[in-house]
């Protein structure tokens, strides 16, 4: 958990950054572009975080079905 706290943190960081240089380049106004690059990349943030989370379930489920089948086939066999 601490690892994709630690990830989604600097994630966001960078998407801030990124986010306030493309607004900035396009519109010159600083305010403008502090408003998009902190509204839009804190809202991708956190869905980032959820995101991870969800790959991280897939990922051990998998591994538990996997599991499963090996022990399963096994016992047929045995």
């Amino acid at each position: 958990m601490k690892r994709d706290l630690i990830k989604t943190l600097s994630y966001g960081f960078f998407h801030i950054l990124v986010g306030f240089s493309i607004a900035f380049a396009l519109t010159g106004s600083v305010a403008i572009a502090s408003g998009i690059a902190l509204i839009e990349p804190m809202a991708n943030t956190v869905l980032y975080f959820f995101h991870e989370r969800v790959w991280k379930r897939l990922g051990r489920r998998k591994q538990t079905d996997a599991e499963d089948l090996s022990r399963h086939h096994r016992g047929a066999h045995a």
